[in-house]
């Protein structure tokens, strides 16, 4: 018997069909469920020997950690991390790119009761100064590679909650920083779950995640301990990991879809989860893991399809693979049609967001995927696209993708609220729905078709963009009067950033104006958030009451940007 199979009573290959999985499966869990203790510790205990990561350098160094391995050193951090002080419901954030530390970190908070927060290392010192004053964080572990911890030098006084530095590379950092390595290193690995005052139970909270914003700074979104129990489908029939198998879920740790593709989901299913800490994105070059390692299950966004298949696939060896997933931007036709005559495998899509896991896809019993189509409801969460005044949109209406729940009575998976923001958690959690904010569409079959985002985050790359960021800095330049920050079409990247920018008197559109506003973005914030596209105007469209109608400009670009 599989991990999952103790918590939903099947094998998915017992389903008969979609329909079957969408009736009959269900998961049990206790009231003190922990993923940490409940899953990991218990495949350490019966199966020790087993692979449960396959780590890379981004030098093609090897590290080979088995179940017993993840618990020996979760155990050892959680030892670490208590005798520093790090207790229950402290707020620890993670900087740690691709480190296999940042899986012994956050499995070592789940048995602890910390709450980790994870975040890129491409943020800047506002973006530090935001998150752990917004958050209440006690203690930050950060990569000591490139700039990071000099960034966070830059503001450390502003922020003002955070009590402990930890730093990995330690070489790297400056005196004030905590050797995380060395400490590591010195502490026991004997743990014991606790019990009494520290007793953790499945609905307490166990980790958080920002938001992009886009009307105002990013919304921590909380995540309760049944967060993992929603990976299942992810894992399982969505991604259909091979028992024993090799996934490969391409994705950076500050952001959650690395829970979605290289923890949870994986795990259940019992599949290794391979971890590749490359520092650019080349397509010849991830081809070459996927054959070498023998990967048998593959995700990534449907840009990173796009930039392997400039290269000749047929020449690798790919036999290995069974199955691949896309999930984070549309997937158009041509991918799919490239991708299928290059390896003879379909691309499985599917949809959620940081609020939830896997909410609509393709999964085990779907006859095959349709090029454009995100699939239908995942079992146990019940899917509706409804119009402005809340009624069910008729086939091929487009209206916002809403479920069923209410937040005391809502799948494995959903959120429990956004932290210190009561208004924006009933906000989403309204008429008995949750509000995803994402639109589609339903054809005659019951499937459902993405048409885009209700706000104006921006998808590019796999990277989702609030514009209120952008915005924001681009204010803080002498040139800038007003700015609206959008998305425009773009084929490589599905889209890329625009800012349509209104100059103050004494200041002329130009070139070096251009690449000046481009690098002031790049200075003052995460990097990949810099428009690529810079647009000067003599006005923005606004509303009566003032507020700049991104929509209009959205508009306006969809056509003059399409072909581009």
């Amino acid at each position: 018997m599989t991990i999952y199979e103790k918590f939903t009573g099947r094998n998915r290959d017992s389903f008969k069909d979609l329909n079957d999985i969408q009736e009959n499966f269900s998961i049990t869990y206790p009231s003190d469920f922990n993923f940490a203790y409940d899953v990991m510790d218990v495949l350490a205990k019966e199966k020790p020997e087993k692979l449960a990561m396959l780590w890379l350098s981004d030098k093609k160094e090897e590290k080979r950690f088995t179940f017993a391995d993840m618990k020996y050193w979760s155990d050892k951090t959680a030892n670490y991390l208590k005798s520093m002080g790090i207790r229950k419901g402290d707020k620890v954030l993670l900087v740690l790119k691709r480190s296999y530390l940042f899986w012994f970190c956050m499995l070592a908070m789940h048995k602890i009761g910390a709450v980790p927060i994870q975040a890129t290392n491409m943020l800047v010192g506002k973006d530090f100064t935001y998150r752990c004053n917004k958050a209440g964080v006690k203690a930050v572990i950060l990569t000591g590679d490139d700039d990071v911890t000099e960034h966070f030098n830059a503001v450390k006084d502003k922020c003002e909650t955070v009590e402990l530095k930890f730093v990995t590379k330690h070489k790297n950092a400056g005196d004030d920083w905590i050797d995380f390595e060395a400490g590591l290193e010195k502490a026991s690995s004997e743990w014991t779950r606790p019990t009494g005052k520290d007793a953790l139970c499945a609905k307490d909270l166990m980790l958080m995640a920002f938001s992009s914003g886009t009307t105002g700074y990013p919304k921590m979104i909380m995540h309760d301990f049944t967060y993992p129990l929603g990976h299942i489908v992810t894992g399982v029939f969505w991604h259909r990991v091979v028992d024993g198998g090799l996934h490969f879920t391409i994705s950076d740790t500050g952001w959650l879809k690395s829970l979605w593709g290289k923890f949870y989901g994986q795990w259940f299913g019992e599949s290794a989860v391979l971890v590749y800490d490359f520092n650019k994105f080349d397509g010849a070059d991830i081809l070459g893991v996927l054959e070498k390692y023998k990967v048998t299950t593959f995700c990534v966004p449907p840009t990173m399809y796009r930039f392997m298949l400039q290269y000749d696939v047929k020449s690798y060896d790919l036999s290995s693979l069974v199955h691949c997933c896309s999930a984070g931007e549309a997937l158009n036709a041509d991918i799919f049609n490239k991708w299928k005559d290059a390896t003879g495998l379909e691309i499985y899509e599917g949809f959620g967001q940081t609020e939830t896991t896997l909410c609509l896809g393709t999964l085990v019993g779907f006859e095959r995927p349709l090029s454009g189509f995100i699939g239908r409801p995942i079992p146990g969460y019940k899917v509706y696209v409804k119009n402005a005044q809340g009624k069910d949109c008729l086939p091929g209406e487009s209206g916002e993708i809403c479920i069923k729940a209410t937040i005391n009575n809502k799948p494995c998976g959903i959120m429990c609220g956004y932290y210190n923001d009561k208004e924006a958690t009933d906000y989403i959690w309204r008429g008995g729905y949750f509000h995803t904010g994402d639109t589609a569409y339903i054809d005659e079959y019951g499937n459902f078709k993405y048409v885009g985002r209700n706000d104006d985050v921006i998808k590019s790359s796999g990277y989702r963009i609030g514009p209120f960021e952008v915005e924001s800095v681009l204010l803080e330049h002498p040139a800038v009067l007003e700015v609206a920050v959008t998305g425009v079409p773009d084929a490589k990247r599905g889209f890329a950033v625009k800012a349509t920018i209104v100059l103050k008197k004494g200041f002329e559109p130009s070139d070096e104006l251009v690449k000046e506003l481009q690098d002031f973005v790049k200075t003052n914030t995460a990097p990949y958030k810099y428009p690529r596209v810079v647009e000067f105007v003599e006005t923005l469209p606004k509303t009566i009451s003032g507020k700049i109608r991104r929509t209009e400009i959205r508009q306006a670009d969809m056509e003059k940007y399409k072909n581009k």
